[in-house]
């Protein structure tokens, strides 16, 4: 696909209408790329290919209940740009799902990727179900047909899926028995984050929440603050949020409060996430641990804290939230938490936001690293692959930050420009065919 116009200093021609989106994550994901496009002075036609999707596909996704009735779900797979390389991205099971959300998250995938130097193409997958309301037995058919239905455009090479909201390594597991079958052999790069025992990577189920912390140390010691006796609040206590807690008390920081989608606890000394843990393991909820006191969603994220993490959904710093917001640097480790117009409050209010695209993309850094064991069929030691991971993320953060300081940008902006940059050089290296 040829940029002929698309490297910084070239003019940009007249502007020509990209894809919109009227509100919501996508809207967000559509405006970022408008201000890189704009930072970079591309070309309106590569905008255009930049803001829209390469390939995307729906499927219907009928079940056979437990009780014998049948139900029909709405899948989708998105796979956005695979100029720098195959798609990669997670799949997401929850009822919110839609191909909006589906198409922003397949782009933030596609700048995670070249924002930390991945040979890989932004891509997502989804099902429109609340996993809680159906048995193991039910969502094992669910992902076996959804697998079957989108099967022409996944694999090694086109197409890897790894856990998202709602899914988790056993779904993997699901998705490349699946996948594996039909083919007639074992092909365990077609997934990542899957279980050990199958190919899996040691460190893959922490990766993302390693990154976070990572993220969050270089950005506090760019600011001479150190992360040991740091404050931190983390709004989602899921698979980012409870890892990202637990390290952080490990590193020493005080997690002062936490949250899950029931509400949240806070201690003003730190959690006891030993404790805390085991009481969610017990109850499924922080709520009602008895050593903090409980506290909101939106009360969380007003907290005077060092470090806030929303490690939940997207958009819960908007306009209206980030007014309140007092922390000093906040780490996205949720995939576009914050809105635009949140953003432009927490700039103006002097702080220093680590984005999703940056903070949280630990765990696509040790999905590669786990699809390239598995195509070597030689799998590395936890040492060798969490240092290898903070070497990314470290070196990323810099990248990022140089820039920042270099152009007056923030973080986000910075971050944004080096993914859409180095994906538009792709487009024109590799040129337009036919």
């Amino acid at each position: 696909m040829s940029t002929h116009d698309a490297v910084p200093g070239h003019a940009p021609s007249a502007p020509h209408p990209a894809p919109e989106a009227s509100s919501g994550p996508l809207s967000t994901a559509l405006a970022q790329l408008a201000g890189a496009v704009d930072m970079l002075g591309l070309d309106a036609g590569v905008h255009e290919m930049l803001a829209t999707p390469r390939r995307e596909v729906h499927v219907a996704v009928p079940l056979r209940r437990d009780d014998g009735s049948t139900v029909l779900f709405r899948g989708y797979r998105v796979q956005h740009n695979v100029s720098r390389g195959p798609g990669k991205g997670g799949l997401r099971y929850h009822p919110s799902v839609d191909i909006d959300e589906v198409r922003a998250l397949a782009m933030w995938m596609t700048w995670k990727c070249a924002i930390v130097d991945l040979p890989y193409g932004g891509a997502k997958g989804g099902v429109t179900i609340d996993p809680r309301e159906h048995s193991t037995a039910e969502l094992e058919r669910v992902t076996r047909r959804y697998t079957t239905e989108i099967k022409p455009v996944i694999g090694p090479s086109r197409d890897i899926m790894a856990p998202d909201m709602g899914t988790d390594e056993q779904t993997m597991a699901w998705v490349m028995d699946t996948y594996s079958v039909s083919e007639g052999y074992t092909i365990p790069g077609v997934v990542t984050g899957k279980p050990i025992a199958v190919g899996g990577s040691l460190g893959r189920a922490t990766a993302t929440s390693r990154g976070v912390v990572h993220s969050t140390k270089a950005a506090l010691n760019e600011a001479g603050v150190d992360l040991a006796g740091a404050s931190v609040a983390v709004q989602g206590f899921g698979k980012v949020g409870a890892h990202a807690a637990t390290i952080f008390a490990q590193e020493g920081a005080h997690v002062v409060a936490v949250s899950d989608q029931y509400g949240g606890v806070r201690h003003p000394d730190g959690l006891d996430m030993e404790a805390l843990t085991a009481h969610v393991a017990e109850t499924g909820s922080v709520v009602g641990f008895d050593r903090a006191d409980p506290i909101s969603n939106t009360e969380l994220l007003a907290l005077e804290v060092d470090v806030l993490v929303p490690a939940a959904v997207e958009g819960v710093i908007d306009e209206t939230t980030a007014r309140d917001v007092r922390a000093r640097f906040v780490v996205e480790g949720a995939n576009g938490p914050t809105t635009g117009a949140g953003d432009a409050i927490l700039a103006k209010n002097g702080v220093i936001v680590v984005p999703d695209v940056l903070a949280n993309a630990g765990g696509v850094v040790v999905s590669y690293f786990e699809w390239v064991q598995a195509n070597q069929a030689y799998w590395w030691t936890e040492s060798e692959i969490a240092e290898r991971l903070e070497h990314r993320m470290h070196s990323a953060y810099a990248d990022v930050s140089a820039l920042a300081r270099r152009e007056d940008v923030s973080l986000r902006d910075a971050a944004l420009a080096i993914g859409v940059q180095r994906v538009a050089e792709a487009h024109e290296i590799r040129g337009l065919y036919p």
